[in-house]
């Protein structure tokens, strides 16, 4: 199974803005550099449709929903509270807990908790392991989400390169 964990675009400021940090919604230019990341995710995937994860939080939702879009998947997202509590215990129990196994699966999420759970994936448990920028994606590779360390790390890409890949 391939596993791409996608975090939110460029989301309205959690301090000294009218929203809630739930209702953050992106920003203009987070909703421009999520459909590039769309584009350039869609030349990168290697199977088919993924199923779409989503965090309940608005700005994970309206990057989900684009990526949707621009990946014409027929299905809306499906929403679990784990990614939006940021709970990685949860987010690996719902994993292990798919059934059927799909070929991929996306999840859209926030930070810190899409980079520990890649790392936990991976086998890093603590120190740095990965940083997921804003509208930053990885893609991991895993039988089966069974424990910590049953993935492996294929790629790693910041925005920045995925707006030179979509070109």
């Amino acid at each position: 199974m391939k596993l791409y964990l996608l975090r939110h675009g460029v989301a309205a400021p959690a301090e000294g803005g009218p929203f809630s940090d739930a209702e953050r919604p992106l920003t203009a230019e987070g909703k421009r550099k999520v459909r590039f990341v769309a584009r350039a995710m869609r030349k990168r995937l290697e199977t088919g449709k993924p199923l779409l994860v989503s965090s309940p939080l608005i700005r994970a939702r309206q990057t989900a929903e684009i990526v949707a879009e621009v990946l014409k998947l027929r299905r809306a997202p499906v929403l679990w509270e784990s990614l939006g509590d940021q709970d990685e215990e949860a987010i690996l129990h719902a994993l292990q807990s798919l059934d059927p196994i799909p070929e991929s699966i996306l999840l859209v999420g926030h930070e810190p908790s899409m980079s520990r759970t890649a790392g936990r994936l991976i086998g890093v448990r603590e120190g740095p392991g990965l940083a997921l920028k804003k509208a930053g994606l990885c893609c991991l590779e895993a039988e089966q989400i069974s424990e910590e360390g049953c993935a492996r790390l294929l790629w790693l890409l910041t925005p920045k390169i995925m707006l030179h890949l979509a070109g």
